[in-house]
């Protein structure tokens, strides 16, 4: 593995539980991760896990943990994702434009102390099973008129998924890390795209 990774694994902490490892809210209903033979593992550029060490004393402080959904995603993996579902706005064109493929992003999500995910609008990668089988055919429609309660600027009244989703950005920037706002679970390193950071090969 590439020198400038670091795996973050599961303790009293963090959750990895990566989306594309098993066909568990998995939108792609492939288990690409481990067809290339990562599997349920979870790797970061370092710098970028320093940032999320910072997380610690606020998860000890309110009995919660970090659920890694996806880290460090091979280009191999991407360019796979990007077979099984073609279709625009669902994975970066290519490689190049993913964060994921340099280390620098993660998508994440807060759960109580027995691992259970706060509510949330949708589900990390806004998963739904219905959906999932459209989107897997090919037929996008229902599943696009659902992504906007993706966005960070999605408001159903003060409910308690929008309170958890504020509270998870509002951590997640006090630690450095920048949002984009189409994905409530995705959070990356500033310049995390830039050249300060090269696509990383598995």
């Amino acid at each position: 593995m590439d020198k400038n990774l670091v795996e973050i694994k599961s303790d009293d902490y963090f959750i990895v539980d990566m989306m594309y490892a098993s066909l568990k809210n998995n939108m792609t209903g492939v288990a690409v991760y481990e067809e290339i033979g990562l599997g349920n593992r979870a790797f970061v550029h370092r710098d970028l896990w320093e940032r999320l060490q910072q997380v610690i004393p606020y998860l000890k402080g309110h009995k919660l943990k970090l659920k890694i959904g996806d880290a460090y995603r091979p280009p191999l993996a991407h360019k796979r994702l990007k077979e099984i579902i073609p279709q625009p706005g669902f994975f970066a064109a290519s490689p190049e434009r993913s964060q994921h493929c340099r280390g620098t992003a993660v998508d994440v999500c807060l759960c109580d102390e027995q691992g259970v995910e706060l509510e949330y609008p949708t589900k990390m990668d806004a998963f739904d099973a219905n959906y999932a089988k459209e989107v897997q055919s090919g037929q996008t429609e229902g599943f696009l008129k659902y992504l906007p309660k993706a966005h960070h600027d999605y408001a159903d009244a003060e409910t308690p998924a929008i309170k958890n989703r504020q509270e998870l950005k509002r951590l997640m920037e006090s630690i450095g890390l920048s949002s984009i706002n189409h994905e409530w679970w995705h959070y990356n390193l500033p310049e995390g795209n830039s050249d300060k950071y090269p696509l990383i090969e598995f």
